[in-house]
């Protein structure tokens, strides 16, 4: 127990249905969008005859459009209330699944794709800001740690990007099988659009006295927040290096990336496996801003230990020791993180700074893998010592966040 560690917690009780329903969202969210996604480069690459560089302009301005314009979801989210943005991104995303299935020129992919980006800047801050909201709420009535909550939503998309990349590879041994991913995905939305329809309240908007302007000044000119995206930043960083410097290594050891499928599921499973226990376990003992430090340095040690840690099997056991590591290091701080940002913020652009976590982080993931992937030609040692430092200096950014934020504990 650390000296910020909070009172003890009331016995632990079961999830709302609401809070169930947004979980089970973003299981299917996950589920349509892994189903379809990860193979769309050899679709546009083999299927449609693009060039590599075009192939590649294609995923990053899918990225941009969905990871860069998530604060534009936020700010409609605290505008409008969750329940349009969400039905507004479902919708989107059905038509940009179903116009991807049957677009066959450059210009009409390149339309489907922002279409299908742009829909997930809607649905997901909508979806997390409403998650962490609730789980605030829930946490004041019943004394579940929003720890908890967090992971169960956590857990479910983890599960969702498991199982829709094996959905997606059994519908591609269909005939015309990209275009039965797409419509699969497509269906999947549609569902979600349906049970959110039915059961997501018409609740108002949180009241506003600022203009937008002021909003976003409000939200960027907050030093703790600032410091949470810094520290939010540094670890996507790290998680970004098991498509970087991870294959990088498999590769050096065995001699082809064959085993990184393998890894990628020891991931997933994990995640699936781990991820509520070991949030439990976390809420009881640690205060959010300690399980955020925790989690960065835990990363940092996944980073360290690679060229300390003897090739076991197949060269793949410090591949493997990443991984892990990595891993529990994600699932001890994402929790943390998405929780401290309504301590942070004002409950009125909780949407807001909900995206702006993700855009403020996706940009520094675009410029630290510029940065990262320039270390694959360095000296092993130092590569790993680099990528170490990287989480390891956000762990001690994070401490640094206040201990309580309008009367509720930050850490």
């Amino acid at each position: 127990m650390t000296a910020d560690a909070p009172a003890p917690a009331a016995p632990v009780r079961t999830t709302t249905p609401y809070l169930r329903l947004l979980a089970t969202t973003q299981f299917a969210f996950n589920t349509g969008f892994y189903a379809v996604l990860p193979y769309l480069a050899g679709h546009l690459g083999t299927g449609l005859g693009m060039a590599g560089w075009l192939v590649g302009l294609v995923l990053g301005l899918r990225t941009f459009s969905q990871q860069g314009l998530f604060v534009v979801g936020g700010a409609l989210t605290d505008r409008y209330g969750p329940r349009p943005v969400v039905l507004a991104g479902c919708a989107l995303r059905i038509a940009g699944f179903g116009w991807l299935a049957f677009a066959g020129s450059t210009a009409t992919v390149i339309a489907a794709v922002l279409l299908t980006g742009f829909a997930a800047a809607l649905f997901s801050p909508a979806v997390e800001s409403e998650t962490a909201r609730e789980a605030v709420r829930h946490e004041r009535t019943t004394g579940t740690p929003r720890a908890q909550v967090l992971a169960v939503f956590s857990a479910a998309g983890q599960a969702g990007a498991f199982v829709g990349p094996l959905l997606g590879s059994l519908l591609l041994l269909l005939d015309d099988g990209f275009r039965a991913t797409c419509l699969a995905g497509a269906l999947v939305f549609a569902g979600v659009l349906a049970q959110h329809a039915r059961l997501m309240p018409r609740r108002a908007p949180v009241p506003r006295t600022a203009r937008p302007r002021h909003s976003v000044r409000a939200v960027f000119g907050n030093g703790p927040f600032l410091v949470l995206c810094l520290a939010y930043s540094g670890y996507l960083i790290a998680y970004n290096q098991l498509y970087l410097a991870l294959p990088a290594e498999v590769e050096e050891a065995t001699g082809t990336q064959a085993a990184l499928g393998w890894l990628f599921a020891l991931s997933s499973l994990l995640v699936v496996c781990v991820q509520l226990p070991l949030t439990r376990w976390s809420a009881r003992r640690f205060a959010p801003r300690t399980a955020l430090v925790t989690g960065l340095a835990v990363v940092a040690a996944g980073f360290a230990a690679v060229p300390f840690t003897p090739a076991g099997p197949g060269g793949l056991l410090p591949g493997a020791v990443l991984v892990v590591l990595l891993t529990l290091g994600q699932m001890l701080l994402v929790p943390a993180a998405r929780g401290l940002v309504p301590d942070l913020v004002d409950d009125r652009l909780l949407g807001l700074a909900t995206g702006a976590l993700s855009s403020v982080s996706g940009i520094a993931v675009l410029g630290g893998s510029t940065a990262t992937g320039a270390l694959l030609q360095a000296p092993g040692p130092v590569r790993w010592a680099v990528l170490a430092a990287v989480p390891l200096t956000c762990a001690v950014l994070a401490f640094t966040l206040p201990v309580s934020g309008r009367g509720n504990r930050c850490g």
